[in-house]
């Protein structure tokens, strides 16, 4: 990729000095790199040719057999007295404690929380009132999303002391659903490039390879569910940030349609983007605790279409997103039509398509969020630059570079993929294509620089279509994921193809070879 030529730069300077921005001639060049690159793709977008439940099964009562089970175990034990919220929660904390060191998926443990939760769960049970599957099952909040009395640190400098004063809507319906809220999780810096160790915290780590990449920015529901110290997880998701740790590190995440699921007391990253979900150890959990959380009436339950076959499905297979991408892993590939081949065997119809090219969306989404980001920090970054640490602090900055009319050139470009995407999903019940192109990447490089790794995920953030990502197998000890894309408000039908495949499958039940 070219430099900015001199006027380009030139412009940036002024921009930036326009902003109340200080950068070093080498930072100035670091954004400069980012701005072309948007710059570059924006100017070719062509938009104007698009216009227009599970069995119930309790374990054997030790504390790893049951640790190890699914939350319908657990809850089923919870309820016939096998065991006591407190006791479960107990058991997760010395888990924690035993694995934290190792994995770092957490930023704040809320003993003191969680037993009151737990409790609160228990004298619930005794007093004949059941407030539904989580009730008494433990789970992280990623920490760009408020918990009462807990700092929301977003791993930036500035915010270590930013304690939250009331519930995040979401975390306030786990709450009700009489979930026990152990802690929060860990993050990108604003949910931005990493991991990087100069952060607030250090980065989380995979519990697949300490030496791998967990994917981001909702890393610690990433680590702590693939390391076995939850079985659920709230994230959030701008471009990715849930699939991503999903597909790295063997999980289940889940992007809601946009606005099914409050944001209000989530940090922003990109107001057009922003979502919060659910990540879990599988499908049906994941879809459990969607229910939770989503606006009622929106859609119908998704945990309802928990064990319905697909046969005479329509799934329309995407491939074009990856097969002939020069980054594409031989392995991937094979994986991925592997499980378009199980879901053939399992009734459903399989259909190649060939969605709008990615290169294009992904830079005009990559402009929407670079810009609105910035908006949403921009008299912070000036006023405050020390609240942020460098990395952060510049892709943030790179924003101020997008303008009004690449703006809006970027959001043309998103509607008409939306269109093309409901034009596919008018012909078929969901469509199915690959999460990233390799598996999770070596952490090292990052520490030296941003590394751009090769998902295929934001575009689904501007048309704010459900998507289901969720393991498929495995590469020389490391996940790999797909997506399974479906209507707006459809979130049921992508859970009843993703739960099918599941049991027709082992990857759910796959996890880390050494977790002691």
């Amino acid at each position: 990729m070219s430099p900015l030529p001199p006027d380009g730069i030139a412009a940036l300077r002024a921009q930036l000095e326009a902003a109340g921005i200080s950068l070093s001639a080498a930072e100035t060049d670091s954004v400069a790199t980012l701005a072309d690159w948007l710059h570059d793709g924006l100017a070719r977008l062509d938009t104007d040719a698009h216009e227009a439940a599970p069995e119930l099964i309790v374990p054997a009562l030790d504390a790893d057999t049951l640790l190890d089970s699914d939350l319908f175990a657990q809850s089923q034990a919870l309820r016939d007295g096998s065991i006591t919220a407190v006791a479960l929660t107990r058991a997760y904390l010395a888990r924690i404690t035993l694995r934290e060191p190792a994995f770092r998926a957490f930023y704040a443990i809320s003993d003191t929380r969680a037993l009151a939760d737990a409790a609160q769960a228990d004298a619930d049970f005794v007093a004949g009132l059941d407030r539904g599957p989580l009730q008494g099952i433990p789970v992280g909040i990623k920490d760009m999303i408020d918990v009462a009395g807990v700092a929301t640190t977003a791993n930036a400098p500035g915010r270590a002391e930013a304690i939250a004063e009331r519930d995040a809507v979401a975390v306030a319906r786990l709450a009700e659903a009489g979930a026990v809220l152990i802690g929060k999780t860990a993050t990108y810096e604003w949910g931005t490039v990493g991991p990087d160790s100069r952060g607030l915290f250090p980065p989380a780590r995979n519990p697949w390879s300490l030496e791998h990449i967990t994917g981001g920015s909702s890393s610690g529901n990433g680590a702590a569910i693939a390391g076995g110290m939850l079985r659920v997880a709230l994230g959030g998701d701008t471009g990715g940030s849930l699939r991503g740790p999903a597909f790295y590190c063997g999980v289940v995440g889940l992007k809601p349609t946009f606005g099914s699921v409050p944001v209000d007391g989530a940090l922003t990253m990109s107001p057009s983007m922003d979502h919060v979900g659910p990540m879990a150890a599988s499908v049906a959990e994941a879809a459990v605790m969607l229910d939770a959380i989503a606006d009622t009436g929106a859609a119908p339950a998704a945990a309802a279409w928990l064990g319905r076959p697909v046969t005479g499905l329509r799934i329309g297979y995407a491939r074009n997103w990856f097969a002939h991408d020069s980054q594409i892993m031989p392995a991937v590939l094979a994986a991925m039509d592997a499980a378009a081949s199980t879901l053939s065997q399992l009734g459903a119809a399989i259909e190649e398509i060939e969605l709008p090219d990615y290169a294009a969306i992904e830079v005009a989404a990559a402009a929407i969020l670079h810009k609105e980001s910035f908006d949403y920090h921009a008299a912070a970054l000036r006023d405050h630059p020390e609240a942020y640490g460098r990395r952060a602090f510049l892709s943030l900055v790179t924003g101020v570079a997008i303008s009004d009319g690449e703006l809006v050139a970027s959001r043309q470009a998103g509607r008409a993929f939306s269109a093309a995407v409901d034009q596919l999903l008018g012909q078929h019940d969901a469509l199915l294509t690959v999460g990233a192109l390799t598996t999770a990447l070596l952490a090292a490089p990052f520490e030296e620089e941003a590394v751009w790794t090769p998902m295929r995920t934001i575009g689904f953030n501007v048309s704010g279509h459900p998507v289901l990502a969720m393991p498929i197998g495995l590469h020389e000890g490391l996940p790999i994921g797909m997506q399974l894309i479906g209507k707006h408000h459809d979130e049921a039908r992508i859970v009843q193809i993703g739960h099918a495949f599941e049991r027709a499958t082992d990857h759910a039940v796959q996890r880390p070879p050494n977790l002691t």
